[in-house]
């Protein structure tokens, strides 16, 4: 069988799973599979027994991240990683993460039916509560495998549950105490590189009329998830020149953060601004009431850790102008980070070199969205990504990935890996 041949053959297999994470996750009009819950571990457990069933050997970190292992003839030479996440926001879509989960079983099962067997091992990695909604911190299965949690994460609270995140990690078969010596689990050194499939996040491909791209980097990320203003509560008839409106500061804050955003592009630094959550308090909220406290959240991101560094002092700035013009106090609050993730040049050429033996004319393009691949590129493993075809976004129930797109990019993965030494 050749490989074109059995990667066509592994289709049903890639359906299988991904109609398997649906089911497990299935919450109308989405899907919710709950990091460190029922979602995330059931999916967890269906992808172990698919590795498990094409004989590769399954474990389970300090982290609780999933490795699926197959050894090749020279299990001395650093291992392949393909991975991704299994966890998803709530009510989200199917293949925001865990796609890239199944393609890696798919390109291990192309390559077994074709009698290929790998130069060096190659690794399945399925990598818990990547999605920052459940902790208010993203990339958590990688910042744990790589000694880049930041201080005090473990005693962060579960989103649904309340538990802390190392009562979380410790409950599916972690170890928190290890994850306190903040050391890798893993040297970063002897991963030979780290490969990862995604859905686009933008209909750029779409566009481009082609079902897959390579990927040049990933955007970092600053994250401020609970911006408190306090200014002070006062009846609806209050002139202006009297208040103290905390929604309205809220208000101008993000107008001056779109400001920032426009002109950043403008000056051809592209960079993006969201707020995703932005209330008064609801126990309280009223139509009658000028709100003393407003709530926010915002994301920050760019390509360039320098840039993002400069965004920071000018965010700085912004919120002291927004403060004394609404004589409001505003508290940034809690923050984290991810590093940008630039893509190794040499991963992306043997892509686009797979890519077009498979008769695919694969476009470069910036990925808008911050992965755990962001963390392996941070720690000086070779990393690269592929991102497949996605009309309707990602985190909506409405993802629109075709199967047979990213059985493309199991084809380009595999011929990558047939041809690695």
């Amino acid at each position: 069988m050749t490989l074109d041949e059995a990667v066509a053959a592994q289709k049903p297999l890639v359906q299988s799973l991904l109609d398997g994470v649906a089911a497990i996750g299935a919450d109308p009009p989405g899907i919710t599979r709950d990091a460190y819950g029922r979602g995330e571990n059931e999916a967890h457990d269906l992808i172990r027994k698919a590795g498990e069933a094409l004989g590769m050997q399954a474990s389970i970190d300090a982290g609780a991240n999933l490795s699926l292992r197959w050894a090749a003839d020279n299990p001395a030479a650093p291992p392949i990683i393909i991975g991704s996440h299994l966890d998803s926001i709530v009510q989200g879509g199917n293949f925001d993460g865990a796609a890239g989960v199944i393609a890696g079983i798919g390109v291990v099962a192309a390559l077994r039916a074709a009698g290929i067997t790998p130069r060096r091992d190659i690794e399945v990695l399925a990598l818990r509560c990547e999605e920052a909604v459940w902790f208010g911190l993203g990339l958590i299965g990688s910042r744990c495998l790589l000694a880049r949690l930041p201080a005090g994460a473990l005693e962060l609270r579960h989103a649904r549950t309340g538990k802390t995140l190392a009562e979380s990690i410790a409950a599916v078969g972690g170890d928190p105490a290890q994850l306190r010596q903040a050391k890798p689990l893993r040297n970063p050194a002897a991963m030979g590189a780290y490969l990862e499939v995604h859905i686009e996040q933008a209909p750029q491909l779409i566009e481009a009329d082609a079902p897959l791209a390579i990927c040049l980097a990933n955007p970092g990320n600053l994250r401020h998830p609970f911006i408190r203003m306090t200014g002070e509560d006062a009846h609806t008839g209050l002139p202006h020149r009297f208040r103290r409106d905390a929604a309205l500061a809220g208000a101008d804050l993000s107008l001056c953060l779109e400001q920032l955003w426009l002109a950043e592009e403008a000056a051809g630094r592209p960079m993006a601004v969201t707020i995703g959550r932005f209330h008064t308090p609801a126990d309280r909220h009223s139509l009658t009431a000028v709100s003393g406290d407003f709530e926010m959240s915002l994301d920050l991101r760019a390509y360039d850790a320098a840039h993002l560094m400069a965004l920071e002092g000018k965010l700085q700035q912004i919120v002291a102008d927004v403060a004394a013009r609404r004589r409001v106090t505003i508290t940034l609050g809690e923050r984290s980070s991810a590093a940008p993730g630039l893509m190794d040049p040499g991963l992306m050429t043997s892509l686009a070199d797979a890519a077009t033996l498979c008769g695919i004319d694969a476009p470069r393009l910036h990925s808008p969205g911050t992965h755990d691949a962001n963390n392996f590129a941070a720690a000086g493993v070779k990393t690269a990504m592929l991102l497949v075809r996605n009309q309707n976004g990602s985190h909506n129930p409405h993802e629109a990935m075709e199967t047979d797109d990213l059985m493309a990019a199991v084809a380009v993965l595999a011929g990558v890996l047939a041809r690695n030494d």
